[in-house]
């Protein structure tokens, strides 16, 4: 089964990796073009480029501008592949790709679709305070995240579980599921389920003003918020510190009170574990946080540092 992989972030490195590591014939590579990082803007290649290049020997390799352009379709059709994979690769494919492999064009989702299209599912099912999520392997179509089910699995979702915890949880998953998809296609045709539509939801790329705690809302709100987008992009809210105004990262909470009514963003207690912060409906244990300029550091140390604290 000769499989063409398309991927760029570290989900999907760790996907190709797999697959290599378990003997499955992939016979070239697509990422995307490596992007300027840091102060320098030195180039910096994708995760799923840099698997490529390890593996002995380097697989094919290829970074289209716009993988759809119809002059890189020659490219990809000298490799006659029965598969094409799709996992994260970051642009939607258009219809004569979609119909070049021999057999099936799939993609792999962090979702339990027709729940949470787009580019954030992981994030966005944390944001909503889901108790499970998982992964589901489809037919790709034209339409975004819109293609036949081919199976999926779940993946149950703990109170205090961050973005990155799940984002390793459902990779883990995902990847076997893969795998194990890729060998059926080998022996038989695995059956396919439309979505429903109309159940659809949609889970789109999350930005920096997504990710500002607004201390009016209720404790519950806030935990999911902050654990729904650490360690990246990070939630944050600004500081009034020794008459300062500065921005501060809180990385890590837990609820400590759900019902309780207090004065939004105000210091309420402190505790071997953290620091206790007053919602407008209950209350969070923050364990974790950053200010801006610094390292980031316990609660517990912070507060030593910076004793009296107003977060708005």
């Amino acid at each position: 089964m000769r499989v063409v992989f398309f991927g760029t972030p570290q989900f999907a490195a760790e996907c190709l990796e797999y697959l290599l590591n378990h003997q499955v014939d992939v016979v070239a590579v697509i990422t995307k073009p490596d992007k300027p990082q840091g102060r320098s803007l030195a180039l910096v290649p994708t995760p799923v480029k840099c698997i490529a290049l390890a593996h002995t020997p380097p697989l094919p390799l290829f970074q289209p501008e716009i993988v759809s352009d119809l002059t890189f379709a020659p490219v990809l059709q000298q490799f006659e592949a029965n598969l094409f994979v799709v996992v994260a690769y970051g642009e939607i494919l258009k219809q004569h790709l979609l119909d070049m492999p021999k057999v099936a064009c799939i993609n792999l989702h962090a979702s339990l679709l027709p729940k949470y299209r787009g580019a954030a599912p992981i994030q966005r099912c944390l944001i909503n305070g889901e108790k499970e999520t998982g992964v589901t392997i489809m037919h790709m179509a034209k339409k975004m995240d819109a293609g036949d089910i081919i199976t999926m699995e779940r993946v149950a979702i703990p109170p205090n579980m961050n973005y990155a915890e799940l984002e390793a949880a459902l990779c883990k998953t995902g990847k076997e599921l893969l795998l194990k998809t890729i060998r059926d296609f080998e022996t038989a045709t695995p059956s396919r389920t439309p979505q429903d539509h109309e159940a659809a939801t949609l889970a789109p790329k999350i930005e920096v003003t997504d990710c500002k705690i607004d201390w009016q809302q209720p404790a519950h709100v806030i935990h999911n918020l902050i654990r729904g987008v650490t360690p990246h992009p990070g939630a944050w809210c600004y500081a009034s510190i020794k008459g300062e105004q500065k921005r501060l990262k809180i990385t890590a909470t837990q609820i400590a009170e759900e019902n309780s009514h207090n004065e939004p963003g105000t210091l309420l207690n402190t505790s071997k574990q953290g620091i206790i912060i007053g919602c407008k409906k209950g209350s969070l244990l923050i364990t974790h946080l950053q200010l801006e300029g610094k390292k980031a550091t316990s609660a517990v140390e912070f507060i030593r540092g910076f004793p009296q604290l107003t977060l708005h």
